[in-house]
């Protein structure tokens, strides 16, 4: 059972919640209503377990991962827990299945959904939102969090991934290839004349950067490729990293890159970035290489972000946003070509 082609008509939340009803009898439960938190690249529900437990549901993406993609994302997240990650653990089916496929009549198409464990726990902040901490707390919070980015590239270095593993690469043809990961960015109808020149001109400079940039088991792996603001909890003071939909082969440091992304207009950023650099740097070697490419890597994040935005306009997000994320990334990247670091 694979799912291979993509969405294409916005679901209405009525939609993708008789999805996850429907799902949710693979589990046990029946006349529950699941509560929708969020309905951007899957729609995620809490629910409750025939056991009383609180568990996170996904109705995946139409078309976004194969089957054996969504396996292999269950796959390391069951093996980072084993190692001393805090991230969410599979809940299996009735019949011992890690996610099954759903239709309903307005939804023909086979959906994936699968169910994780609940975790407890505050985001580190969200999309937009300036941070509210201390610049102490904010030293501290990021320490933990660039360690605990260290610990996962750590074990996975030494880690086999089993028979069939199959997920995406953010590598160069995932960012700049005929068919990257999140999309093609050079149609992007948010960017003006003037700012289009200047985003192709940093996409030169970045292809020959990329082009000629380290490659090895030292620097490159499975990632997580998506450590935002909302994807990191921190509960008694412990960082739990949740929603690995995006992870794939990659660079550790565009793990860094993207933990850093949402913060750079913090007055605070250099401290950040320290903070980061500074708590992976005591798990984890860096060479001056590897700091000096952390723009680089910025950059590439912005472009995945414009090529994103394109593709979920009018389903996922309004245009309104959409233009205003792809103004910050297109900023991010001019940035990156005229040599600019943030504050």
């Amino acid at each position: 059972m694979n799912s291979v082609s993509t969405q294409s008509e916005p679901e209405t939340a009525a939609d993708v919640t008789e999805l996850a009803r429907r799902a949710l009898e693979h589990w046990g439960v029946r006349n529950s209503e699941p509560e929708l938190l969020k309905h951007r690249e899957n729609a995620v529900f809490r629910v409750r377990l025939p056991d009383g437990q609180p568990a996170a549901m996904r109705i995946h993406r139409l078309g976004y991962h194969t089957d054996a993609a969504l396996r292999s994302e269950l796959q390391w997240m069951g093996f980072l827990q084993s190692a001393g990650i805090a991230t969410p653990s599979c809940v299996a089916t009735q019949a011992g299945d890690p996610f099954v496929l759903v239709s309903t009549a307005t939804s023909a198409q086979p959906r994936q959904a699968d169910c994780l464990s609940w975790l407890e726990g505050r985001a580190v902040g969200a999309r937009g939102v300036p941070l509210v901490y201390t610049a102490d707390q904010s030293i501290q919070i990021f320490t933990a969090i660039g360690r605990t980015i260290a610990h996962m590239h750590n074990v996975t270095a030494s880690w086999a991934p089993p028979a069939g593993f199959a997920r995406h690469a953010w590598d160069f043809d995932g960012f700049f290839g005929a068919n990257p990961v999140w999309g093609r960015f050079e149609t992007s109808p948010f960017l003006d004349g003037p700012r289009r020149a200047l985003v192709l001109q940093a996409r030169e400079k970045a292809v020959k950067a990329l082009s000629e940039h380290e490659r090895s088991a030292r620097n490159f792996g499975i990632i997580h490729a998506d450590l935002v603001r909302e994807n990191v909890l921190i509960h008694d003071g412990a960082v739990r990293i949740i929603d690995f939909d995006d992870c794939g082969h990659g660079w550790h440091m565009y793990d860094l890159a993207v933990a850093l992304y949402q913060n750079r207009e913090e007055a605070i950023y250099p401290l950040i970035e320290t903070a980061l650099l500074d708590g992976y740097q005591q798990e984890r070697a860096l060479i001056p290489q590897d700091i000096a490419a952390l723009p680089l890597f910025a950059a590439l994040r912005a472009f995945a972000f414009l090529g994103w935005v394109q593709s979920r306009v009018e389903g996922d997000i309004t245009r309104d946003v959409g233009l205003r994320m792809s103004t910050i990334a297109a900023d991010v990247v001019i940035d990156y070509l005229r040599g600019e670091q943030p504050n």
